[in-house]
């Protein structure tokens, strides 16, 4: 009944702006176009009404029969944060694949997902976040640095492979154009010169970048999903360029992206970055909330994510801004809503809810993880492994499935593993498993969460109120089926529906343990908890002062076997920042010795090793093992893991690494001590599957590296240097352990020199490219062609980089001919008199190979005129 009333007070709500024989209005008429609808609608707006449009949660103005609006959404590696979606590798994976084209189909499936969900909440009368059509993605930033703890996020650390992707990922997302409505907005983020810290970027200033730096690696990919890509939005970054905060950046917004590229699409803030102008020990470079707002929308910005924008009324009385700057934003804004059809009534694309988490997404999730799996290293063809041996699987990341879902994520309906993927390959008696560590420590926490029991399921049952007293209706309730993992840092809800702040929450489920033992029921927590067994308050934890950071907790349980225990978890928010991590565990600490017993019959060891999305991301907490704010202080591989690896070498059994992680481990000892080393990335849902496939020799690999695998932390420049002198493979002067572009296969491939179509190029012109590969193996497998460029005789510039892509199947003992098209643009240089990308004249090499690695590329010259 409830759905019902809601489905009948939308379709009213609908009904009052939906298109008439006659219209009342220029602007509800969808057969104009959306420029002459938004001019319309903005000319009967009051100041207030156009003020109140300009923030990410737009209010209803009842009498234009305007609707609320939420603009933040996500959908980074799949629809995120609004309950069951497909969920992909994360992106730095995603980029490993080197296949643009299947990055589109990926995102062509997660807007399909995005208009069915957001079908389905507007048809209840939703519209939260997480509910709507504007996606702020792709995350387009450099990963110039492995520290940086969002570089998981992002496309790696080439300009070229970044914008050939990133065009990927809004093609997908915003449909090809040959329908009335857009099928969704993208966003390009994050704008511009933003790579990490993490710590440090409300305050971080960006200055002194070399102009070269700066149009040969930050903006590129910009550049091109704005003039290529035709990307919907761009968002500002959190940090200052050249003492301005990018969001107010007149160098950044108005010169370079309107002005120069030509961009009248909608620019959005980060979330909050606006309160970073006038608050102190943040930019602190405005008086306050009005001056911030108003320098921000003259320079370009015209929706902000938070609610300074609110003080734009008062700008304008006090003469910082006048209403036609604001109308100038406001039409975007308007725009926007009438090319998605926001503003008129329907499903404008009729995708049934039944494409969420279908078979051919799960099955487009598995063909995408296998393709990001990158073979580092397989010393002896110790890969693939055999059907009739026996493994011992061990190690931190073997069965998490959370882990696997990397961060910005929806949830999927069942997750993979690699003990699950190894276990479909093997009989049961031929796997052995065993944790052996933690990811920072020895000590190995074994979750009990599948023994608590809720509704028949497994985990606890969630209920939640818009309050914070737990009155009246529930404003959601779901089954928590994992580890819960809730925060509201970064803008993120608890789950779809519910306030960032304000909110109660009551988590309930039934304790069966299957033996006898001690466990801690851990709470970690940002507001007021309260943990209830058996009717009992055991633990209340009170966090009534901001200035505390989250606390850490733990309830002891001792449980027998048999017996019940009916676990309450009563939660109420307090600030902005609110966290809620809730797990129940055992520690055990290994008995090594014990444990090389049990894995004495086994033929291979296979470590999942690495980190986790909890130990790199997003302005995180500070931790005690090496990690900062998200930023990681090193690269190497946690200590506890490198001596377990060491101590396994000893055994005489083959071990293989499969490292779990969103960037670059410093893995020079474990290339040492592991016969062969795979890198899994965070693989999403299917990636237990994917890696069992490779390892057992069902996929032969094909993944390539799009960031640099460093030896060790000194092969790296200071983290706040922007500069990229010395930094990925097209500065750096070192040997890398593992190149950009490296990756091995079951088979081998041997690259002829190139040929060109022509020997000279000038604007407006193209080439063709040809290289004949041969498969030299006795394996079938996937070439994938790389064809860098070089300047003659410039010492400033990149020593190569990357300017073109090309793959072909070959069968074992045969050859294919790979075309690669080379445009005009493909062979743009840094002009040092015009200070831009462009032709410049002069002597280039083309060089093609299977990596980045000189050593191992055929070169052709080329007279660009």
């Amino acid at each position: 009944m409830k759905k019902l009333l809601l489905s009948l007070v939308a379709t009213a709500i609908f009904a009052a702006c939906a298109p008439k024989q006659h219209y009342d209005a220029a602007y509800q008429n969808p057969n104009l176009t959306a420029d002459e609808r938004a001019d319309d609608l903005l000319s009967r707006l009051t100041l207030e009404e156009k003020v109140s449009l300009m923030m990410n949660g737009s209010c209803a103005i009842e009498r234009l029969g305007i609707l609320p609006y939420e603009w933040w959404n996500e959908a980074l590696h799949g629809v995120a944060r609004a309950g069951m979606a497909t969920v992909f590798p994360q992106a730095v994976g995603m980029a490993a694949s080197f296949d643009p084209e299947l990055l589109k189909t990926v995102f062509t499936a997660v807007s399909d997902e995005a208009r069915a969900k957001n079908a389905k909440f507007v048809a209840e009368g939703k519209f939260g976040r997480y509910q709507g059509l504007t996606m702020w993605t792709p995350n387009i930033n450099i990963f110039r640095d492995p520290r940086w703890g969002r570089g998981q996020e992002t496309y790696g650390e080439d300009p070229y492979l970044t914008s050939q992707m990133g065009q990927a990922c809004v093609a997908g997302l915003q449909g090809d154009g040959s329908t009335k409505y857009d099928k969704l907005h993208a966003c390009a983020k994050h704008y511009a010169v933003h790579s990490g810290p993490e710590w440090n970027r409300h305050v971080f200033d960006a200055k002194d970048i070399d102009p070269r730096d700066l149009r040969e690696t930050y903006l590129p990919a910009f550049k091109d999903l704005v003039q290529k890509a035709g990307v919907k939005e761009v968002m500002c970054a959190y940090n200052r360029y050249e003492g301005e905060p990018c969001c107010g950046s007149n160098r950044l917004l108005t010169q370079i992206l309107r002005d120069e590229w030509g961009y009248d699409g909608i620019v959005v803030s980060d979330c909050w970055a606006i309160n970073d102008f006038y608050t102190e020990g943040h930019h602190n470079t405005h008086a306050n909330a009005a001056s911030a707002s108003a320098a921000a929308v003259l320079s370009g910005t015209d929706l902000e994510c938070g609610s300074s924008y609110e003080n734009l009324v008062e700008a304008a009385k006090q003469g910082l801004i006048k209403e036609a700057e604001i109308d100038r934003s406001v039409r975007r804004l308007l725009k926007a809503r009438f090319q998605l059809g926001i503003m008129d009534e329907g499903d404008h694309f009729g995708i049934p809810y039944s494409v969420v988490g279908c078979d051919k997404h799960d099955q487009l999730a598995l063909e995408m993880a296998r393709k990001s799996i990158v073979l580092l290293q397989n010393n002896d063809n110790v890969l693939p492994l055999a059907k009739n041996i026996t493994v011992a699987v061990v190690g931190p990341n073997a069965n998490d499935s959370v882990m696997q879902w990397a961060n910005y994520n929806g949830t999927p309906d069942h997750t993979v593993t690699l003990l699950g993927g190894i276990r479909q390959k093997l009989p049961e008696a031929n796997v052995i498993y065993e944790p052996l560590c933690n990811h920072t420590n020895s000590e190995t926490i074994v979750s009990l969460w599948n023994e608590c029991q809720a509704n028949g399921q497994t985990g606890f049952d969630a209920k939640y109120w818009n309050n914070s007293d737990w009155q009246g209706e529930t404003c959601a309730t779901e089954q928590v089926g994992t580890p819960m993992r809730y925060t509201t840092r970064g803008g993120t809800a608890f789950t779809s529906g519910v306030n960032i702040h304000d909110f109660s929450a009551i988590y309930t489920s039934t304790f069966k343990p299957s033996k006898n033992g001690k466990a801690e029921l851990r709470v970690r927590q940002n507001g007021i908890a309260k943990v209830i067994v058996n009717a009992d308050t055991i633990a209340t934890y009170d966090l009534a002062s901001r200035t505390h950071r989250t606390h850490d907790n733990a309830c002891i349980i001792n449980f027998e076997k048999g017996k019940t225990y009916d676990i309450e978890i009563i939660y109420k928010s307090l600030y902005h920042e609110n966290d809620l991590n809730v797990d129940i565990v055992e520690y055990v600490v290994p008995d090594f010795g014990a444990i090389t017993q049990n894995i004495a019959r086994a033929d291979v060891v296979i470590f999942a090793g690495g980190i986790s999305p909890r130990l790199e991301g997003e302005e995180m907490k500070v931790d005690a093992y090496g990690f900062k704010g998200g930023d990681r202080t090193d690269i190497e591989l946690p200590k506890v893991q490198r001596d377990m690896v060491a101590r396994l070498a000893k055994l005489g059994k083959p071990v293989v690494f499969v490292n779990f992680s969103g960037s670059a481990i410093g893995l020079e000892p474990e290339s040492k001590n592991c016969a062969a080393i795979v890198q899994a990335w965070y693989p999403g849902q299917e990636g237990g599957t994917a890696i069992a496939d490779v390892l057992f020799g069902d996929f032969n690999p094909q993944g390539r590296l799009p960031i640099t695998f460093y030896r060790n932390v000194g092969q790296l420049p200071d983290f706040l240097d922007y500069s990229m002198r010395g930094r990925t493979y097209r500065y750096m002067t070192q040997k890398p352990l593992f190149p950009f572009g490296h990756g091995l296969s079951y088979t081998t491939f041997s690259f002829a020199s190139p040929t060109l179509s022509a020997s000279t190029i000038e604007a407006g012109q193209s080439v063709s490219l040809s290289v004949t590969v041969s498969n030299t193996g006795k394996t079938d497998g996937e070439a994938v062609a790389q064809v860098y460029l070089r300047k003659i005789g410039d010492t400033d510039g990149p020593k190569i980089a990357l300017r073109g892509i090309g793959r072909a199947k070959i069968a074992a003992g045969q050859s294919a001919d790979i075309q690669i098209a080379l445009a005009d643009e493909n062979f743009h240089w840094f002009d040092t008199d015009t200070q831009r990308m462009t032709l410049v004249p002069g002597q280039y090499e083309l060089l093609v190979g299977g990596t980045s690695d000189l050593s191992m590329l055929k070169a052709t010259t080329i007279t660009v005129k």
